[in-house]
């Protein structure tokens, strides 16, 4: 370990991870940050002896912890406080960091008073590139709770580091949550007075799987709005922000509405379809719902085609887009003199944050 840098503790919780386990691990320790530590927690994964084989060879470089199931985010609070960094960067076992990634984070904690900063990310789906984060979710600096609630500012947490006594301060994850437990964490962090950044260079590869705990999204919005609700009950929040939160359940609500019409469409369940569509343009109070509202009640049947058209263009298009990305995972892209430019939130201007990611 170098002594003049901070120590980082990488914290990956594990489950059913054997299969993908070492290519995260080489990605942390081919980082050019100098002084890291990694914890491991197996959280009851029934793959526990092909996971222990394929860490095997890692000896001593690796804190290993075993325990009985108890979430993403027990997972983490156990790495937290076995941790003895400074600093803690989450790393889900799907995703990996580009050699850079602590390198460039971790400078921003020490030299501004920061409590977590987090970067872009490359997002691929079954292998297959399907764009950036802040290109799929542009971002709105500086990092406020507000921009928080609202994802404006939105924290992948394989990209992020931070300050190991600011999570602590704030409580933790809270392990009552298996979905948007992070997101949480991070408005509490905020509430409290932590200070956040980005850095709009990309820094790991975040891998989206089938099955995974994201991938249903009627359960990602129904764990969204248990946390607005867990806001307004546990925080002491303004009027003003009372009622952003209240807006955004209503939103989520509808958006979750949204999301079940075309589940019933695509199961061919029209009526619950039109009673989903029906709640979503009552929720939403938008046109577009009030039409989607309007012709699942007079052509389930069409509708539902036409989601299928829409589907398999996606579908097209994004495969259309992997295979000319090409050479695309290598990095951030040099400036005329090699080097990387960092561009943190100071020096963005939102007008320009679409047209700078791309």
């Amino acid at each position: 370990m170098d002594e003049q840098q901070p120590l980082v503790s990488v914290i990956i919780p594990a489950y059913q991870a054997a299969g993908r386990i070492r290519e995260t691990l080489d990605s942390v320790f081919a980082q050019t940050y100098p002084n890291v530590e990694v914890v491991l927690v197996n959280d009851g994964s029934p793959d526990t002896e092909a996971l222990e084989e394929a860490i095997r060879s890692y000896g001593e470089r690796l804190i290993y912890i075993r325990q009985e199931n108890r979430g993403p985010s027990g997972a983490r609070n156990t790495a937290v406080r076995a941790a003895r960094g400074k600093y803690v960067a989450c790393l889900d076992s799907d995703d990996i960091y580009l050699p850079e990634h602590l390198a460039r984070l971790v400078p921003l904690l020490e030299e501004r008073p920061l409590d977590l900063v987090y970067s872009d990310s490359y997002v691929t789906r079954d292998g297959v590139h399907i764009g950036r984060s802040f290109e799929r979710q542009p971002q709105s600096p500086p990092v406020t709770f507000e921009k928080l609630l609202t994802e404006e500012c939105a924290i992948t947490t394989s990209a992020m580091v931070a300050s190991r006594q600011a999570m602590i301060d704030a409580g933790l994850f809270d392990e009552r949550y298996r979905r948007c437990e992070d997101f949480d964490l991070w408005l509490r962090m905020s509430f409290r007075g932590a200070k956040m950044d980005l850095l709009r260079q990309v820094g790991i590869e975040h891998r989206l799987l089938a099955g995974g705990l994201s991938s249903d999204q009627v359960l990602l919005k129904q764990a969204l709005i248990e946390i607005y609700k867990k806001v307004l009950a546990t925080l002491p929040v303004s009027v003003k922000q009372k009622t952003l939160v209240q807006e955004l359940i209503a939103r989520t609500e509808g958006l979750c509405q949204m999301d079940l019409v075309k589940r019933y469409l695509r199961e061919g369940h029209y009526p619950e379809a039109h009673l989903a569509a029906g709640k979503a343009a009552a929720l939403l109070q938008d046109g577009k719902s009030r039409r989607v509202a309007l012709a699942v009640g007079i052509a389930p049947w069409a509708v539902r085609r036409f989601l299928r058209m829409q589907e398999r263009w996606l579908a097209w298009r994004g495969r259309l887009r992997a295979d000319s990305a090409g050479d695309g995972l290598t990095g951030n892209g040099p400036t005329k003199r090699g080097n990387v430019r960092l561009q943190t939130s100071a020096t963005i201007k939102r007008a320009g944050n679409e047209a700078n990611v791309k």
